[in-house]
Order: structure tokens, then sequence, then C-alpha cells
């Protein structure tokens, strides 16, 4: 709620300038745009609403005359319309003056989490002879930074997660040892309660999938799933919130259970921790020059170590995904693969760093840390990152 707060105006004309426009124009309709939602405090809607804020002068809204309830919160100047065509009027009379305006809008579709206003309405935008740039930029200044207490709820859930993974994979190894080896389903629904425990209430869930079935980045068993026996290499991908503002935590961990990791396990396990230091190196490298770094050079990096190693083409999703209030968040990604993604990383916004390399039928292994950007650079937020490949005795 940042553009309903003093402070939050006071930031927003020289990030206007910064991406070319004159005002930022949110459109909503039902919460199809629930970034706008959002930043906007609403309520229930079920009508079209626009809400300009302009660089110079103060904010103004057009919204529909049953609607007051949901807008209580407004503070400026509105406009208020019933018809089609009182609607196509007023939008023209709020955006007199206006030559470029911001909205949640990718060219292409480049950014899909920004990509929330309809083509019709950019349209209806156009038809006033005014054009239309990206808010990306503006989202992650406004959307997607971290409170304090976000961040505080997000190391602790940091813990718990790690903690729920250690645990998870000593249960499996101690199930193995008895020959009653417990289904990949059964250990997701354990994860899942014992999460809770901790807990972490919202957005809470897992994967856990071995052997070739982790060549499956979003694997999902069926019935119980596989056994988890001695001897296979197991990951566990798992992550969670806690209530009231809580910025969800999400790692990826790998474990052997009761032998020796295999050298195949082990060659692949190298070179996916390899390319995440790599990324992460590169994050510290530009804070302590203080160089700007954009989402997708960050997933380049990891990605040539890959491609050295001959994985690349194993590699097949985006290094890493925007984490804000949503696991997947509206911020920038590291993503080279999937999108280019252009957008800096600014401070006070997260983000997972999860390379992964998925040989069909084979192997998958992925490691996943999580990162807070602050003021001082990046911060790793996951306790005690795996650097060598876990084994767990089943004796």
């Amino acid at each position: 709620m940042q553009l309903l707060d003093p402070e939050g105006l006071t930031e927003l004309p020289h990030l206007l300038a910064e991406v070319g426009a004159d005002a930022w124009l949110l459109y909503d309709l039902a919460d199809h745009n629930p970034l706008a939602h959002r930043l906007l405090g609403l309520g229930k809607t079920t009508r079209r609403a626009f809400a300009l804020f302009p660089a110079d002068g103060e904010p103004r809204l057009l919204h529909h005359s049953i609607e007051t309830s949901a807008w209580r919160d407004w503070r400026w100047d509105r406009v208020t319309y019933s018809s089609w065509q009182e609607l196509g009027q007023e939008l023209g009379r709020l955006l007199r003056g206006v030559q470029r305006v911001a909205m949640e809008y990718s060219p292409g579709s480049a950014v899909p989490t920004v990509d929330r206003v309809p083509a019709g309405v950019v349209e209806m935008v156009r038809e006033q002879g005014v054009q239309v740039v990206s808010s990306a930029d503006l989202i992650t200044a406004f959307h997607s930074r971290w409170s304090v207490r976000g961040l505080e709820l997000h190391r602790r859930a940091a813990g718990v997660v790690r903690q729920t993974a250690m645990e998870a994979f000593r249960r499996a190894a101690a199930a193995a040892g008895r020959g009653e080896p417990l289904g990949e389903r059964q250990l997701m629904d354990w994860i899942e309660g014992r999460l809770a425990e901790g807990g972490l209430t919202e957005q809470v869930g897992c994967i856990v999938a071995i052997g070739s079935r982790a060549s499956d980045p979003h694997y999902d068993p069926v019935g119980k799933g596989e056994p988890l026996a001695e001897g296979e290499m197991v990951l566990i991908d798992l992550w969670g919130a806690f209530p009231d503002g809580g910025i969800p935590a999400d790692q990826t961990w790998m474990g052997v259970l009761g032998q020796e990791p295999t050298s195949r396990m082990q060659e692949i396990w190298n070179a996916v921790r390899d390319a995440r230091n790599a990324a992460l190196s590169l994050l510290r490298e530009r804070a302590e020059a203080g160089d700007p770094v954009l989402g997708w050079e960050v997933d380049e990096v990891a990605r040539a170590l890959l491609r050295e190693r001959g994985l690349d083409e194993w590699s097949v999703h985006r290094l890493g995904h925007s984490i804000d209030s949503s696991l997947h968040g509206s911020g920038p990604n590291l993503d080279h693969l999937e999108t280019r993604d252009e957008r800096r990383l600014l401070s006070g916004v997260g983000f997972s760093v999860e390379p992964g390399v998925y040989i069909t039928g084979e192997i998958g292994v992925r490691s996943e840390v999580n990162v807070y950007w602050g003021p001082d650079g990046p911060e790793v937020t996951t306790p005690d990152p795996q650097e060598e490949l876990l084994r767990f005795p089943t004796t």
C-alpha cells in the first residue's frame, strides 16, 4: 500500500523519469491485476477502475459509481462513471495532458508476472493518444521489496525449512535401514505437516523425488510414489512462510541414503554447486563495485559454467525466481532462458538461486538457496548452504 502513503509518493517522480513515463496508470477489475489490487489496498471490486499517479500533481481516480466502499482509503480527487460511454469520456479527461503512462504491461509478454493488463485496456489508453510503457521496474520498487518484518520472518522460516529437510532425510534413511522404505508421497506429507508444526502455515509445499524421477523438475508422484531405498539419491525441495507478512523460504537439498554417491552423482552435483556459487560470486562482486546487476546476467554466469561442463542442454529452467509476498514473486527473476529479464536487482528485493541439471530418465540434481539483496549487497538467507552431497547413514 505504499502508493497510498506520502513516503511512497515521494519516490515516484524519479522512478517515473527512469522508465520514461509521465504517470503510472493502475488498472484493475475484480483482482485481474493483483499487483494493482495489493498496491492500492482494495476491497472487493467487480467493475473497471483506473488510478493515475502522475509525476507532477496529485493522484486521480476513475471508478464505477457502485464501488465507493472498495475505494474508501482513496483521499484524492475521484470521478465516477456508470455507462461504458461515460467510461470512455472520463478516461479521456483522466489522461488529459499525459503523453506516456506506465502500466502492468510487458512488450511481447517478456515478463509474464508483470503482464497483467488486458490488451483491450491497453488499446483504450492508446486511443486517447497516450503511449504505454512497462511498469516492471515500478513493480519491483513498490511491490516486491521486503519489509523489515518480512525479512525477519523469512530468516526464521529459512531455519525451519532447513531443519525440516535434514529431519526428512534422516527419517527416510532410518526407514530404509529397517527395510521399510517410505514412499515419496509419504515423506512429502510428513514434511508439510512438520513445516506447519514449525509455524509455517502459508504457501507450504514440497517435492520429494529419487534418482531418475528427479529429472522432472516439478515432479509429482502417483500414489505413494517410489520407495526411498538404500543407495538412492533424493531431492527434497520445500517451502513455506509464517503468516501475517512473512516472506516465504524456498530451499532444495540433495542427499544419498546409506551408500557413498556414485561418480556420476558426484559429477552432476559438483557442476550444479559450482554454477550456484558462480552466480553468488557475481552478485558479491557487483555489490562490492557498486555496479548494477540485471536478472539475466546472473543466469548467464551459471549457465556458462554448465555449458563448460557439457550440461547446459539439461538445464531447462531459469536460474532463479523473484520472492516477495508470493513464493514466485513479481520482482526480477534471474532468467536468460525462459525470458531475458532486464530488470535491475534493486535494494530490498529477494530471489532464489537454483541451478539444476535434469537428464531425462537418468538423474536430476538441483541446489537452491535464497538471497536478499540488501543495502550492503547479497545476503544468502539459507543457513549453511550445501557444499557437498549429503550422506545419511541407514544404520
